[in-house]
């Protein structure tokens, strides 16, 4: 999707970029953002985590913006970098756990789990399974799982952004999905 504003299409506005204005790079990034957020948070499992991870990519975006191309959509770069961060945020993760230090993604999760009304804990407990489940996916499946099954990009782009072919993609959803509906149906209240 182009973004646009005040009559600025994409290209103008990553032309500007280049060139080193704020603004252009606020309003380039403004239709991307919930996207990307969505994106980490669910790569991570960790809203906070999330917003560190798309903060950290848009700093990086920023820094390295003499490398942006006009010609090309914004959405797909952003989306590359963010997922290349969010699997080096998971590889610390399982070196801390490999030490047996908690993570802060661990210690804030206890911090927010408050109770929930009778009537929706189940299916938030359920919800919490599946996403736990999906994290627990390696990182080529749940990449390819989350792009096209939740984020409901075709199986080409999920291809194109990860650098694999279309068959591949089908081949790792395919698997994630076996997975979790092995892991899931061992659930109680499942059905």
């Amino acid at each position: 999707m182009p973004a646009k504003k005040g009559g600025n299409s994409e290209q103008t506005l990553v032309a500007q970029v280049v060139a080193g204005s704020r603004q252009a790079f606020s309003s380039l990034v403004e239709a991307h953002i919930a996207r990307l957020i969505a994106l980490a948070t669910r790569m991570l499992g960790s809203s906070s985590s999330a917003q560190d991870v798309v903060q950290d990519s848009l700093a990086s975006v920023w820094l390295t913006r003499h490398r942006l191309d006009a010609s090309k959509p914004i959405g797909p770069y952003l989306t590359t970098i963010v997922l290349n961060r969010c699997r080096d945020r998971l590889r610390r993760r399982k070196v801390v756990g490999f030490f047996g230090f908690p993570s802060s993604d661990e210690v804030q999760a206890v911090a927010d789990d408050t109770p929930d009304p009778e009537n929706l804990a189940a299916s938030r407990e359920q919800l919490r399974l599946v996403e736990a489940e999906i994290r627990q996916l390696p990182i080529r499946l749940r990449e390819a799982l989350v792009l096209v099954s939740v984020e409901g990009r075709s199986q080409a782009e999920a291809a194109a952004l990860l650098g694999t072919t279309e068959k591949a993609i089908e081949t790792r959803i395919y698997r994630a999905r076996n997975r979790l509906r092995e892991r899931v149906k061992n659930f109680e209240g499942f059905s």
